[in-house]
């Protein structure tokens, strides 16, 4: 079983920008998404990709998760970013503008062939009509260790654009989608990332969509600023009232008199078994994030 890794709070960097990528041993991130698509101007792109090795030289020893958002495979980057993106043998690969299961396995193939170790991992933006339409099969391939595949990334900017529904603060027209898109990670066992919030300088908006999204049962949140990282790490951690009634739930059934027994009674409620699995998992997570 893979040791849990807490993804509440997952910054974008671009590739190009020196100055944001020289601070990432100081961010309190969980992860950095290292930008080579929608961050850099297409003049920048190949100057980008031949950093990639300097930047992760400079990370050997890594606090945080570095994910490389490659270009689309379709376009005329992708296929050499991917195997740069390779070499560096990041903690994980985001692929955008994922439409089918092939786009995966297709990426997989090109991983396997150069001899790339199974701890790089493959993430998939969803961020077009066709990938929410395919959602479900995409998602299954989480369930196959060989595909790589381990977190979806909404791409909410581009469904926004693709789709042309009207942006509110609420979200309500997104929202169908991004219930959509937490149902299929589950069903892979996979996790689920919710899109970036535009606006970094209005922290009391990001904060309740963060909360929303914690709510909605999203994993973590992806962003744009390191202004933002403090309200996700809060938001999409386990509260102390929490891990204190999980705890609860587990000493309960490890009491002698509760050993084999399905169901119990813990204050005044029934507590089912798989409540204790909900708290174990609660519990491994605050443990994670506490070390």
């Amino acid at each position: 079983m893979e040791t849990y890794r807490p993804r509440r709070s997952v910054l974008y960097i671009p590739a190009s920008n020196d100055k944001a990528l020289a601070k990432i041993a100081q961010l309190a991130c969980d992860a950095v998404i290292i930008d080579l698509e929608d961050a850099v101007a297409p003049a920048d792109k190949i100057a980008a990709r031949a950093k990639l090795a300097g930047i992760f030289a400079g990370h050997s020893e890594r606090r945080c998760e570095l994910v490389v958002r490659i270009n689309a495979l379709a376009t005329e980057w992708g296929a050499d970013d991917l195997l740069a993106a390779a070499g560096c043998e990041p903690d994980g690969i985001l692929l955008p503008k994922v439409d089918t299961p092939r786009d995966l396995l297709e990426a997989g193939d090109v991983l396997d062939d150069n001899f790339a170790p199974d701890s790089v991992k493959l993430w998939a933006m969803i961020e077009t009509p066709k990938a929410l339409l395919n959602i479900g099969a995409i998602a299954e391939l989480g369930r196959d260790p060989a595909s790589r595949l381990n977190c979806f990334v909404a791409g909410t900017n581009d469904l926004v654009k693709e789709t042309g529904i009207l942006v509110t603060p609420d979200r309500r027209y997104l929202v169908p989608w991004l219930m959509q898109m937490v149902l299929a990670a589950r069903a892979g066992g996979i996790d689920m990332l919710d899109g970036v919030s535009n606006d970094f300088r209005d922290l009391d908006a990001f904060t309740q969509e963060c909360a929303e999204a914690a709510a909605m049962g999203f994993d973590g949140k992806s962003l744009i600023h390191p202004a933002q990282i403090e309200a996700a790490n809060r938001a999409f951690a386990p509260s102390a009232e929490a891990v204190a009634e999980a705890l609860s739930v587990k000493e309960a059934f490890a009491l002698a008199e509760n050993a084999g027994k399905g169901v119990i009674a813990l204050n005044g409620r029934m507590v089912e078994r798989l409540h204790l699995a909900q708290a174990e998992k609660l519990l491994a997570k605050a443990a994670a994030i506490g070390s």
